[in-house]
């Protein structure tokens, strides 16, 4: 039975004690590949600002309330492709919006 074929996850662990040495072929065929270039024409253009910056130190959980909040299904998927506490990300953007508007006018 193949993993794919149980939809549930797999999982592998090594054992050192059974692990076997790579043949000259491998080795050879390993090394090959160290002088190949990298393709990366499947890789989509990126935008100058396409940066992300990991949010700092986790805020206290008492300052959190969690809420329903109704987002567009595309902006959602941006926010989870970006990976692991997507959330917070999401939190952050608002949190600068936020500060953008509470900053008094600049003076003239």
């Amino acid at each position: 039975m193949k993993p794919s074929d149980t939809g549930k996850t797999v999982r592998y662990s090594f054992d050192p004690d059974n692990a076997r040495e790579l043949t000259p072929e491998e080795v050879a065929r390993l090394e090959a590949l160290k002088s190949r270039p990298v393709d990366f024409t499947d890789i989509p253009p990126q935008a100058v600002d396409d940066t992300w910056h990991m949010p700092g130190p986790l805020r206290s959980l008492e300052n959190k309330q969690q809420v329903t909040l109704r987002i567009d299904r595309d902006v959602l998927d941006f926010f989870r492709g970006t990976g692991k506490r997507y959330q917070t990300r999401i939190n952050e953007v608002l949190r600068e919006y936020m500060k953008a508007h509470l900053a008094p006018p600049p003076r003239r």
